[in-house]
């Protein structure tokens, strides 16, 4: 096999690789987003005064990894305006925007 198709060949089996992960890690941040939802849905809290703790950043900043992912998922959650913080630092959902969202999930699915 002649070496410029070995090096296209293996140019293509990497960005494959690459693909894949970024698939397998978008999977992985959606779980986590569905089990936040879950968590906060259990507690009832939909209003401010029903609002839970939930880790938002990182414990330890030097340890890399894929490892914690819910600090990215709250804040995806947050960008979504599904989750909103209160002052105090507890969080609750938006039970309109959460039943527009499981709408169009349901409505995606079919």
């Amino acid at each position: 096999m002649p070496v410029y198709l070995q090096i296209i060949l293996l140019v293509a089996v990497l960005v494959a690789i690459v693909i894949f992960m970024l698939y397998m890690g978008g999977l992985a941040l959606q779980r986590t987003c569905f089990k936040i939802i879950a968590e906060m849905e259990e507690a009832r809290a939909f209003k401010e005064a029903r609002a839970v703790e939930l880790q938002d950043e990182r414990k330890n900043f030097f340890r890399v990894g894929f490892k914690n992912i819910r600090p990215k998922a709250l804040n995806l959650l947050l960008a979504d305006g599904l989750v909103i913080k209160t002052n105090n630092g507890k969080y609750y959902l938006d039970k309109e925007k959460l039943a527009q969202a499981k709408t169009q999930l349901s409505s995606k699915n079919k």
